[in-house]
């Protein structure tokens, strides 16, 4: 009986020299079905069709594990902060504070920007652009030391010991075994997340370009300085930097509000400290100005308020060096002008968007 159990455990030692180790279990996720569903963006009347990456198509599944992990403050050091903590959705997927705190309760020296249309910025995100993708984007904050404070390491290892998310990304891209769960997979699944964040064109701005109502006096005399499109009336030079349908053009500009000697001379370079162009020192990404009345405060440090306080600052022409964007001019708007340009930007107002059952924490 002995010389057979020593026979049987050598053959079963040598037989693991030839091919898989009979000791490995399978995945241990392998019981649940996997066929991911692909997801289709639901895209407003007139707005550029959304580009995907071939590496990380959008699915169901995908959609919903972003969402969760988006509002989820398992990513951060203490688990006290989430992505949403600075990106509300009553405000725009922003933070309403001028600059916004990490979870160690320091304060950055940004404000939190929107991701409302998120999925359509090709051309860099976060103010300085030093993102190429929402993949990359969703990356950087985990490990910032002003932002969540964790590592990627310790959060790949919460979410493989998590009861659900193992079941999760198994549905989401089809892991075997929960040590397959990845930073990778991670910011793949908030970034299918974020595509989905795209206005639902029910704005008055949206509904008058579908001809469907008609503005008010005081807004269409707003919309015509906006777009410069009147004879009698200024020019607002507002749509050369948020042109329609995504108000924004994605670029980088000085937009005249730092009164500095020279363009070395900014507290804060914006662009210029991640390309490395003095020319690109204190330009800063153009945001879109969807839902602009629930972004407030305004510019990359938040020193704006109030859109009053906005439309004054181009109304006065800024503050100029050699490279402060060329239509930061004085413009001479009576108060009866600024008043119409604010209410046409109230039209911008996309309430639906703001309470949109799918874009809010599911917990």
């Amino acid at each position: 009986m002995l010389r057979c159990l020593v026979i049987g455990i050598v053959l079963l030692v040598l037989s693991a020299g030839c091919g898989e180790d009979p000791f490995v279990e399978p995945g241990d996720l392998e019981h649940i079905p996997f066929g991911a569903t692909p997801y289709t963006p639901q895209i407003p009347q007139g707005f550029p069709q959304l580009e995907q990456p071939a590496s990380n198509p959008m699915t169901v599944e995908g959609v919903w594990l972003g969402r969760k992990l988006f509002f989820d403050p398992i990513l951060s050091r203490d688990s006290t902060m989430s992505c949403s903590s600075c990106h509300l959705q009553a405000s725009g997927f922003t933070d309403a504070l001028p600059v916004s705190e990490g979870v160690d309760g320091i304060a950055g020296k940004r404000s939190a920007m929107s991701l409302i249309n998120a999925g359509f910025m090709y051309n860099g995100l976060f103010w300085d652009g030093r993102a190429a993708s929402l993949e990359e984007q969703a990356l950087l904050p985990v490990e910032d030391p002003i932002e969540l404070h964790d590592t990627w390491d310790n959060v790949e290892a919460k979410l493989q010991r998590h009861p659900d998310y193992p079941a999760d990304f198994r549905r989401a891209f089809g892991i075997r075994d929960k040590e397959e769960i990845t930073r990778d997979l991670t910011v793949r699944a908030i970034a299918q997340f974020e595509r989905t964040l795209i206005s639902t064109g029910q704005s008055r701005f949206d509904q008058f370009m579908r001809g469907e109502i008609f503005l008010e006096e005081n807004e269409f005399n707003g919309f015509e300085m906006y777009f410069d499109i009147s004879g009698e009336l200024p020019d607002a030079e507002c749509a050369h930097c948020h042109a329609a349908p995504l108000l924004t053009t994605n670029g980088f500009r000085n937009n005249g509000i730092e009164d500095v000697a020279t363009i070395d001379d900014f507290p804060d370079l914006g662009l210029g400290a991640v390309t490395g162009d003095r020319f690109d020192n204190g330009k800063f990404k153009i945001p879109t100005l969807r839902n602009i009345e629930y972004t407030a405060p305004y510019m990359h440090d938040g020193r704006f308020a109030t859109l009053e306080e906005v439309i004054e600052h181009y109304n006065s022409g800024g503050f100029r060096v050699e490279n402060t964007d060329p239509l930061i001019r004085p413009l001479g708007l009576t108060e009866q002008q600024k008043a119409d340009l604010l209410a046409f930007l109230l039209t911008f107002s996309d309430t639906t968007f703001l309470t949109k059952e799918a874009f809010s924490n599911p917990f």
